[in-house]
């Protein structure tokens, strides 16, 4: 969901990076969570594609310098419709013939699209998915998109 890239100041601030598309997670009193450590947002100011955060807590440059690079996650939020990275992993994929293509073992971040990462080495574009069910993905992939490298 995110990464704390530094200290920001000498207050306690950081400068985080946001891998989730959901303005919720940068609001003022969200919880993010670095392991067991809840951090409550107290402030959130956009910074370029990043944010810098004042974290309830985190009051000094020491503090904050002991975030860098902490991994932050947040809770699961209830959205029917949203593909969560957890769910689609371990996903059996198919084209629209039905021929298997692999099983995802990573969503990978990309600008255009994410990647879905497959256990044969391909990688496909989530934008690329048609359907999907509990456990299985069906895409339609360009001709050669997943065709092992020529040399």
């Amino acid at each position: 969901m995110g990464r704390v890239d530094k200290p920001h100041g000498l207050r306690g601030e950081v400068v985080v990076t946001l891998t989730s598309n959901r303005p919720e997670r940068a609001q003022v009193g969200a919880v993010l969570f670095a392991g067991d450590s809840a951090l409550r947002i107290e402030s959130a100011t956009p910074f370029g594609k990043r944010w810098v955060m004042r974290l309830a807590g985190v009051d000094t440059r020491q503090q904050a310098d002991a975030l860098r690079g902490v991994v932050l996650y947040g809770e699961p939020l209830e959205d029917d419709d949203a593909w969560w990275v957890h769910d689609l992993v371990g996903c059996a994929v198919e084209d629209e013939d039905g021929r298997r293509l692999g099983r995802v073992e990573a969503v990978l971040p990309n600008p255009a699209s994410d990647l879905l990462e497959l256990d044969t080495g391909g990688l496909v574009p989530l934008r690329f998915v048609v359907s999907r069910r509990p456990g299985w993905l069906v895409v339609s992939v360009p001709e050669g998109l997943l065709d092992p490298p020529a040399g």
